[in-house]
């Protein structure tokens, strides 16, 4: 009995570990061009937004990850919380296709198929490496329940076992083993890949095994729930109508639980081939219910969970193509959208500061869900830059060369952001603290930074030489107390008054913040030059 607890227990692992890598390795393969029109074609229209959601949950194998994804997104500001709807309805039904798969024993040939890819992962070079390591993990997640249906086969012998799951009659039983189970491992596909292998060695029947298939649903919005405690408003409402789409399912799938399993036995005598379509009703029947229904769901999710909501546009809402022949024209939308995306950097600077005190996932998630954003827009920018008619006179000509450099700065600025959200997150994992004379010194350059990039926010709306003067001053004074700060941190090292760990992490937030300032004094010259 140890020994097939050991050979479940591994078989479980393999495949978590194979789904949380391949979700990784996918999201890696997207570039940023890709995720801009993923964020665009999704908040269209509901029905682009389930389809979406089912792509990305087949390409992930996580519906798990769609859903963290499609929260922090919301709460980042990147989609409202009605676009996010369609793309949390898609995301189970994605889920479904790794069940088939087992039902087709497709984990026989999983060794194969590592085989194969695994040799592309190891010869392949540059995205054929890439490929053959997303396509081993995927290999690797059927290898796992291949692993684990080998350890359920002694079961057949035990009466026990037969007793236990072929006789208790109780579906709210059912519900509660399918959720937990799910909540423990955050995958819904492992405990109904399960059922589907237990019952093709018949140890399952399609009455006892639904309600589990229910709960293992329920079970699966646990995960959007964890990541919900740390959003907004906005995103903790996007996570309660991921559960709530699955309970109310749950509850209509269980009250009409007759007829759905004559339903299923009129589509196929196997009981796994039930399950794996029992799966795919009930997610099929959640988005055909609540598609019609997600302006009233919506309004009704915003009563319980009041709150205001900000989006943030991902694509540029000032560059209008009929003003390209037009270079002054044209040059002022681009002017106006810099002030966009140098205050979403300004918000990122903010947000940063605040993880150096208390560090949050959820925060640093937004961080970097910002800065595709200002990535987004840096592109747009400069590509309609260049689109702008050539030949203007030789003033149109500086502030178009100008405006190319900044928003370059502006994207750096946004970069070193992401790098102090990183440093945060390792001085949290470490346990790292500073010294309470390195904090006042970080807490001095902290305030300068702040003030050189709020003023040159402020000079894309006016013009103002006092403003520009204060930035080249501040940012003198910021060179000067970065260099000092790093002196007396290499004293107090020596002195063993710092911790060990304290001090790459301190220089390194030295560092950015100097960069920051850097980029403010560049983007306060460019403005300088200009003609007022």
């Amino acid at each position: 009995m140890i020994e097939e607890i050991v050979l479940f227990t591994s078989g479980l692992i393999l495949f978590l570990f194979g789904m949380f890598k391949l979700s990784a390795e996918v999201q890696k393969l997207f570039s940023n061009i890709r995720l801009r029109r993923y964020f665009k074609y999704a908040i269209e229209k509901p029905i682009y937004g389930v389809i979406t959601g089912t792509i990305s949950t087949i390409l992930f194998q996580s519906s798990s990850a769609t859903s963290v994804l499609t929260v922090g997104m919301v709460s980042a500001g990147l989609i409202s919380f009605y676009q996010s709807l369609g793309v949390i309805l898609g995301a189970d039904i994605g889920t479904t296709i790794t069940v088939q798969l087992v039902v087709w024993k497709f984990t026989d040939i999983s060794p194969i198929f590592i085989i194969f890819s695994g040799i592309l992962w190891l010869t392949g070079k540059g995205k054929w490496e890439s490929i053959g390591e997303a396509m081993f993990y995927f290999g690797l997640i059927f290898f796992g329940l291949s692993i684990a249906g080998q350890a359920t086969a002694p079961l057949k012998n035990s009466p026990a076992f037969i007793n236990f799951f072929q006789e208790t009659k109780n579906p709210l039983l059912g519900v509660a083993v399918g959720l937990l189970f799910t909540a423990i491992v955050q995958a819904s596909a492992i405990p109904i890949s399960i059922l589907v292998i237990l019952a093709q060695q018949g140890l399952m029947t399609i009455d006892n095994s639904l309600p589990i298939v229910f709960g293992a649903n329920i079970g699966t919005a646990v995960t959007a729930l964890l990541a919900g405690l740390v959003a907004n408003t906005s995103g903790k409402r996007t996570a309660l109508s991921h559960f709530l789409f699955k309970l109310f399912g749950a509850v209509i799938c269980l009250g009409i639980l007759p007829v759905f399993i004559r339903i299923l036995e009129s589509f196929s005598s196997s009981v796994a081939q039930q399950i794996a379509l029992g799966h795919i009703l009930f997610n099929l029947l959640i988005v055909i219910i609540f598609i019609f229904l997600l302006k009233p769901f919506s309004y009704l999710i915003e009563r319980i969970l009041p709150g205001k909501e900000e989006v943030l546009p991902v694509w540029p809402i000032f560059l209008d193509e009929k003003f390209l022949s037009k270079p002054k024209d044209a040059l002022e939308c681009v002017k106006k959208e810099l002030q966009r995306e140098i205050v979403l950097a300004q918000r990122m600077l903010s947000e940063s500061f605040k993880l150096l005190l208390d560090f949050s996932m959820g925060k640093r998630r937004e961080i970097l869900y910002i800065e595709l954003i200002v990535d987004n827009l840096q592109a747009e920018i400069s590509g309609y830059l260049y689109k702008i008619s050539s030949h203007p006179s030789p003033e149109l000509s500086n502030r178009r060369f100008a405006f190319a450099a900044m928003v370059s700065d502006i994207e750096r600025i946004a970069d070193h952001c992401v790098n102090l959200s990183e440093l945060s997150e390792n001085r949290h994992q470490t346990k790292t603290t500073f010294s309470e004379t390195a904090e006042v010194e970080l807490g001095e350059i902290e305030k300068l930074v702040t003030e050189n990039l709020d003023d040159a926010v402020s000079l894309f709306e006016k013009r103002d030489e006092e403003k520009i003067r204060a930035i080249f001053e501040r940012e003198r004074k910021v060179n000067l107390k970065v260099k000092e700060a790093t002196e007396k941190h290499i004293e107090r090292f020596y002195m063993g008054i710092c911790q060990v760990a304290a001090g790459p992490i301190f220089i390194e937030v030295l560092l950015n913040l100097e960069r920051i300032s850097d980029h403010c004094e560049n983007i306060a010259e460019y403005i300088e030059t200009l003609n007022a």
